[in-house]
């Protein structure tokens, strides 16, 4: 599903369900162990999928655990993502001679919780989201603004070895295209020799999920690296 909206040069795996044969290397049950069952689930299929990802690049199994705020510990010469939400759990890796940074984040396609969104947002933001739902009713966007920032930040740490706060990048989403923008709002890292002043991504709503997605190749996979032609599902606004 994710696959969509990603480009050629990285892999994704993504599951709908948790599989029974689905198992753990012993540092990774170390870290769920005292967890509840539904975030061992979460954790063990995640991890399931991350293992595929490695072998369809012929690499071998590995335990992939969390860094110091959560982030996923590739294998050296590895760059990924790891997300996880009700009904949904995928990995996108790529070689890092070809990848940056890559952020990933899946949601329901359901509103935010009452105050969340004014806790994760810019004015700007809440202003544009009231206007996308006005017009395109069937994304909840408070949602997809949320998760596209999620995606920011897990592409943003690599990188940048720092915290990002919600409201330290501003988001702008094109209801049409299935793309967004993400200006950052402080001072960002050197990437591919410049200093990193923002992200682009896509997202896709299909099957009750909202989905989003950030790869930043390297200056080799930039040039030279074709993208994926199967383009995001769109926003066909609803009947007036």
């Amino acid at each position: 599903m994710i696959e969509s909206i990603l480009p050629a040069y990285v892999v994704a795996v993504d599951m709908f369900d948790d599989p029974p044969d689905a198992r753990l290397f012993d540092a990774e049950e170390r870290v769920v162990s005292q967890a509840v069952e539904k975030r061992r689930r979460e954790f063990t299929t995640a991890r399931f999928c991350a293992r595929r990802a490695l072998a369809l690049l012929g690499r071998p199994p590995a335990p992939i655990l969390p860094g110091q705020r959560g982030e996923p510990r590739w294998p050296m010469g590895i760059v990924g993502s790891i997300t996880h939400c009700a009904g949904y759990r995928g990995a996108v890796i790529g070689e890092a001679e070809r990848v940056r940074t890559i952020g990933i984040d899946a949601e329901p396609n359901a509103a935010l919780t009452e105050g969340v969104l004014e806790a994760v947002s810019l004015g700007a933001e809440r202003d544009d989201i009231r206007t996308l739902a006005r017009e395109h009713s069937r994304v909840h966007w408070d949602r997809l603004l949320f998760s596209a920032k999620e995606s920011v930040y897990k592409a943003w740490y690599p990188l940048a070895h720092r915290f990002l706060d919600f409201e330290e990048a501003l988001i702008s989403i094109d209801p049409l295209a299935g793309t967004f923008s993400a200006r950052l709002l402080i001072d960002g890292p050197m990437v591919n020799g410049r200093q990193l002043t923002g992200f682009t991504g896509r997202w896709l709503a299909s099957d009750g999920l909202l989905l989003t997605a950030i790869v930043v190749p390297t200056m080799l996979a930039a040039r030279h690296s074709p993208v994926r032609l199967t383009p995001a599902t769109p926003v066909v606004p609803a009947p007036a």
